[in-house]
Order: structure tokens, then sequence, then C-alpha cells
């Protein structure tokens, strides 16, 4: 286990960083109430709403992710002139984010959850999956060449931001690049620095081949020709795959309560850590420990350099 005088050191570090994350913005809502009743309409349960509460989903829940662990944040991606848009903004200026965000014609992509007693009964999605093309296009390119950071995140939730020319400014840009994938994009992550699918990814862009984690992850690493492949696996932990050698690593969770936005937070820890010093393992180790957090929590969550070493100190206290 990680030290908690390492993860001070590193932690120190990430202050100075500056990291970029392209993708998908999302905006996640909920509808919490309570169900007591049936509708006479149909056999349908009646929500008595209670409170309704916003949060920032896919790229942005990633850009948060990182602005909380201490990074200088920014995010491009894309919304609509309506007012998810505008929530969005709000709540990446309230997370400390510096948003470029481009403007189009398709609606803000926004996921509206029903929950009673925090438990899911439905999920309503608004979005437009065409990828972005023309003017939005060309103000996503223009806006990734321009910026000036340490290291670019690829939040793909396949909503149509993340299209071959836009990796390609990507790659042009030279910085230290991490994606977190959707398997019908697979071609356009070929040499990437880092990629972390979880368990079912891994197997739909292997396209069946191998028969287990290390066979399919070994040859998606090589095919892909990435850096480093790291497969999350849920209460299997994570699965690390360098160039010469696979090593395994536990889970951290002490409860599940929600696993929404798990690979969020995976991708930004990861990847903030590494920039900041941290080996492939320190980096696994921490991304497990923050998993771990956001799980025991309802929706999606983040995880403050504080909870970190929180929970590292519980566990040197369950040691000795």
């Amino acid at each position: 286990m990680i030290s908690l005088q390492r993860i001070q050191i590193l932690v120190e570090k990430l202050k100075s960083l500056k990291v970029l994350v392209v993708g998908d913005v999302i905006l996640d809502t909920y509808l919490k109430g309570r169900v007591e009743r049936i509708s006479p309409e149909a056999p349908v349960p009646i929500l008595e709403v209670e409170e309704e509460e916003f949060r920032l989903g896919g790229a942005g829940n990633v850009a948060k992710n990182l602005s909380f662990l201490g990074v200088k944040t920014f995010i491009c991606g894309v919304i609509g002139k309506d007012e998810a848009g505008e929530r969005v903004k709000q709540l990446l200026k309230e997370s400390r984010i510096k948003a470029f965000l481009v403007e189009d014609k398709r609606p803000t992509t926004k996921k509206t959850r029903i929950v009673s007693r925090n438990q899911q009964l439905l999920r309503i999605d608004w979005e437009d999956k065409r990828k972005i093309s023309g003017k939005t296009l060309k103000n996503i390119l223009d806006i990734i060449r321009e910026l000036e950071v340490d290291a670019i995140i690829v939040s793909d939730y396949a909503k149509g931001v993340i299209t071959k020319e836009v990796i390609a400014e990507i790659k042009k840009s030279g910085v230290f690049f991490s994606i977190d994938p959707r398997p019908q994009n697979r071609e356009l992550y070929k040499k990437g620095n880092l990629m972390t699918p979880n368990e079912k990814e891994l197997i739909e862009m292997s396209n069946g081949k191998g028969e287990n984690v290390e066979t399919l992850g070994k040859i998606l690493k090589d095919e892909l020709k990435l850096d480093a492949l790291i497969v999350t696996r849920g209460p299997k932990g994570m699965t690390l795959f360098l160039d010469k050698e696979i090593k395994h690593f536990p889970a951290k969770a002490r409860k599940v309560y929600d696993v929404t936005g798990a690979g969020d937070t995976v991708i930004a820890s990861i990847t903030a850590f590494k920039l900041a010093g941290a080996s492939w393992e320190e980096c696994c180790e921490i991304g497990n420990l923050c998993a771990g957090i956001v799980v025991g929590e309802f929706g999606t969550a983040s995880v403050t350099p504080e909870k970190l070493m929180q929970e590292i100190k519980s566990y040197e206290q369950t040691k000795n």
C-alpha cells in the first residue's frame, strides 16, 4: 500500500499541473422523492418529487475529479443553446474549471434519473449522437490547438465529440494523453499513453479474441500500440498491462453503494498522479482507492486529497 508520506508529496505536485479534458459533456439530473402508491391510469409507481439535483456527468465529471484533486483544469466540449447548457456552465464555474464549450444546434446531453429512497427507478436520456462537423468541429480543433497544457484526457461517451479529426489534433499537440474509451471508436485510440476500459469494454474491443482478461488485454495493448493499458474490473480491482508485465491490484471499496462515474474518477486520478511522478503501480493503487471512495457515495462523486489521505490513514490503522 502506498504510504501517506508519498501521497502528500504527490498531492503537492498536482497543484502545478494543467490538464485539458476533451469529450462529451453531460448534465446529470436527479429527481428524488417517495413512491407510496400506484397510478390509477396505468400499473406504474407515482413518484412524489421532493428534490431536484444537478451534477456534472461524462467529461464534466472527469474535469470535476481533476479540479477537486487540486489540478488546474480545462474542459472542451459541446453544449446546446438551452437551459441544460447554461446549467452545465454554472456547475463548471462552481467547480473552478475553465470551460471552452462550443454551442451547437443539438441539445445538451442530459440524463435524468428518477430515484426513490436512493433506488433508481428509471433513466431518461436527451441526446444527439451524430459526429460533430463544420464550424463546431473547427472550433473544437482550434481550442485544442491553442491551449497549452501538460496532458489531455479523452472522455469518450460516444455522443459525437470524439472524432478522428479531434484525436489527430490531440496527437499533434505531443502531450501525454489518456483515454476513457467506447468500443465503437476503438481505432481512434492508437498510440495513446494510457487507456482505461472496463472489463466489458475490453471484451467488446477485442472482438472475442482470447479467453481471459490477461490474454485480451495484452492483445489490445499491442494492437493499439498503447504505452499502458489499465482494465478496471469492479470488485476484482484493476489489471495493469505494460510492455513486459501484467499486474493485478485488488479493489479497495469498503462498500459499494453506486458505481456511477467510477470510471471518470479512475481516468482523472491515474492521469493526474502519473503526471505528478507516480509509478504505474502507484497510480493503480491510488486509482483503486479513489474508485473505492466514490462507489461508496450516491451518484457521480469526486475525491479530494483530504478524502484520499483519510482513506490511507484508515488502511494504515487497520494494519497496525
